[in-house]
């Protein structure tokens, strides 16, 4: 029986804290780290108005030490290359603080392709103790140094998405270092670099 020949682990971590880090965060049918959210419009809150939907949505945006399985024809190169990407906790706390001190709260595209306008983040924290985190009273599962995002949706045709089941999640965009570690992609310049990053983010 042949056996399998393990692949190449990419750590992504930030380096430059002036350029690095997520800059918006995407509406997605298949999240790459294989986390969905839910959607609040089911719990009801103690508010004067309870006959409307409250068009939030609570997930994960970036789990620590996930091994996320990409594939990708480097720049340069002839063939596919297939690695697993990763984050460490203290890459995954650096994101979420860079992002709230960025303002890209309504910094919001459907599937990386188009942005979305009437979308904001409410709230952004980072898991610290699991049982006693708001994302265990919304029966969201996650662990120590979890992404969790608060996201409502004021546009109309994005929220009747949502209810439908075309979007399950979220998906991460930005730009990190670690990718000097694929072949041939050393002399990328930033933009190309961008790029190459948005590829291997998207779950497309």
């Amino acid at each position: 029986m042949e056996r399998k020949q393990s692949i190449e682990e990419i750590e992504l971590f930030i380096n430059n804290e002036e350029e690095d880090g997520v800059f918006a965060i995407s509406l997605v049918e298949s999240p790459a780290i294989e986390e969905n959210f839910i959607a609040l419009s089911n719990y009801k809150m103690d508010l004067k108005v309870v006959d409307e939907e409250r068009r939030i949505v609570v997930g994960l945006a970036l789990v620590p030490e996930k091994r996320i399985y990409r594939k990708m024809k480097p720049k340069g190169s002839k063939e596919v290359k297939e690695f697993n990407i990763f984050f460490s906790k203290e890459t995954v706390a650096k994101t979420a603080e860079l992002y709230m001190k960025n303002l890209h709260l309504n910094n919001v595209t459907s599937e990386h392709e188009r942005p979305v306008q009437g979308a904001s983040v409410i709230e952004s924290w980072i898991v610290e103790e699991p049982k006693q985190d708001k994302t265990a009273y919304y029966n969201l599962k996650s662990n120590a140094g979890d992404w969790a995002v608060m996201m409502k949706i004021y546009n109309d045709e994005e929220w009747a998405k949502v209810k439908a089941g075309e979007y399950q999640g979220f998906s991460i965009e930005g730009l990190f270092d670690g990718l000097d570690q694929l072949e041939a992609s050393k002399e990328l310049t930033e933009e190309e670099k961008l790029e190459q990053i948005a590829k291997i983010l998207n779950i497309k």
